[in-house]
């Protein structure tokens, strides 16, 4: 539908534009004006190749062809964002406005070429997006938090909240769920930390993976809760579903925000509590960020034990700052030390994930809750990743180091059957006098 002249000279941006808004309409209009839904990606090309002709354009066929695909997206998909959606290597998509789109890939994030012609655009995205999955936004609701079909996430915020114009946060959801083999072939972790934090599992602790935002922490909840047995009965509880666990006997809950008239809000709280009158063997809380920390901390200490959860911080000690914090949110008014009594008894092990500057992800500290010494929670740091420099290729230089303390609940996992060799902790006999020193409040 173009002359070899037209194949050999490009039609300017501002005219592509207005073409593919023209051509959107003309099939958006002739799908709602037909008597049968057309959903089927065949019927809709057919109208779209309809309106092109009669458009009279004469693109150069790779300009149409991209045109054409563009429109496709636009009416079946999510528009100029589609590819990057269908697009494996992309983890994660940011819209700032209307005239920057930044992606992550491997960790690093890079600015995208994608530009939209102006807010309203992005107004459109937000709104096809969100409308189909039963949430709203406007101005007196300017946030929303919503879970693709796919299981992606999805943050946006519009103006009054954003200053400079709409934005869109996309979380895409893996198909591919990781194996510990996975994270161990990613240096991710060792294979004597992955044999030991499936001992830990088996045996039953209660373990809490910490880490910052985009640091894998539900990629590493998912691979832990991998070592549980099959015969157990286990309960997730999530904000937006996203672990996959392929047990038997899995039973997932999400929380729900309220609807436009501020009802039917059902809170991780709320779901976690319920959780307890389901007779679950293990517990699975995707993260907690609020007063549902004493709740989940009191399912821990009453006979739920090898429950697991993630929550945000840097650092295993500022771990227990906020799960203090988040206690404390939960409205009843507790003496800190009571916390802290509470923290120590119910929560074994923290398993600290970062993101590192070059975007890798490492396990850099698996950590012993021990108990209370005075006032503090007494922690035991069994293995850490050590920084040593940056390589050649801007690489993060380190390894694992196993520090040599043997865990004071070493007697859980042989009472459990399981026997890990002194090799694992980094060292002999010993290393194992260092298992009687633990008051290093690390």
């Amino acid at each position: 539908m173009s002359s070899d002249k037209g194949d050999q000279i490009l039609v300017p941006p501002e005219i592509l534009t207005r073409l593919r808004q023209w051509l959107i309409e003309q099939v958006t209009q002739a799908l709602e004006s037909s008597p049968q839904p057309l959903a089927d990606e065949n019927a809709v090309r057919r109208l779209l190749e309809e309106a092109y002709s009669h458009s009279q354009a004469l693109l150069p066929a790779i300009q149409r062809d991209a045109l054409l695909r563009e429109v496709l997206d636009g009416v079946l998909g999510y528009g100029l964002i589609q590819p990057l959606l269908d697009d494996p290597t992309v983890s994660e998509i940011m819209i700032n406005g209307a005239r920057a789109v930044y992606i992550e890939r491997k960790g690093k994030l890079t600015r995208s070429e994608i530009v939209y012609p102006n807010q309203e655009a992005v107004l459109r995205l937000i709104d096809r997006i969100i409308l189909p999955l039963g949430r709203r936004i406007d101005a007196d609701s300017p946030t929303v938090d919503a879970r693709l079909p796919d299981g992606s996430r999805v943050n946006a915020v519009i103006p009054p909240a954003a200053i400079d114009g709409p934005g869109l946060t996309i979380r895409k959801f893996s198909r591919k769920k990781l194996s510990v083999e996975d994270l161990v072939q990613l240096d991710t972790l060792t294979r004597n930390m992955a044999e030991f934090l499936k001992a830990c599992v088996l045996a039953r602790l209660n373990i809490l993976v910490s880490g910052g935002t985009g640091s894998g922490k539900t990629t590493l909840l998912n691979v832990l809760s991998e070592f549980i047995p099959e015969q157990e009965r286990i309960l997730t509880i999530e904000d937006a579903a996203e672990l996959q666990l392929h047990q038997e006997h899995v039973f997932r809950l999400e929380a729900r925000p309220p609807n436009a008239d501020g009802k039917g809000e059902v809170t991780i709280r709320h779901l976690v509590r319920n959780a307890l009158r389901m007779r679950p063997d293990r517990i699975v809380v995707g993260e907690v960020r609020g007063g549902e920390a004493l709740d989940m901390l009191q399912a821990m200490n009453t006979g739920h034990d090898g429950s697991l959860t993630t929550l945000h911080a840097n650092r295993p000690r500022d771990a227990i700052s906020r799960l203090e914090t988040l206690v404390l949110l939960s409205g009843l008014s507790l003496p800190l030390r009571v916390v802290r009594e509470q923290i120590a008894s119910s929560i074994d092990l923290i398993v600290q994930i970062a993101r590192l500057r070059d975007g890798c992800r490492k396990v850099t500290s698996i950590t012993e809750v021990v108990g209370m010494e005075g006032d503090m929670v007494v922690l035991n740091e069994l293995f850490r990743f050590g920084e040593s420099g940056v390589g050649q290729d801007g690489g993060v230089l380190g390894e694992f180091q196993p520090t040599g303390r043997r865990p004071m609940f070493e007697q859980r996992l042989i009472s459990a059957g399981i026997r890990l060799s002194p090799e694992v902790f980094g060292g002999g006999a010993a290393n194992v006098l260092a298992a009687n020193r633990m008051r290093s409040g690390a």
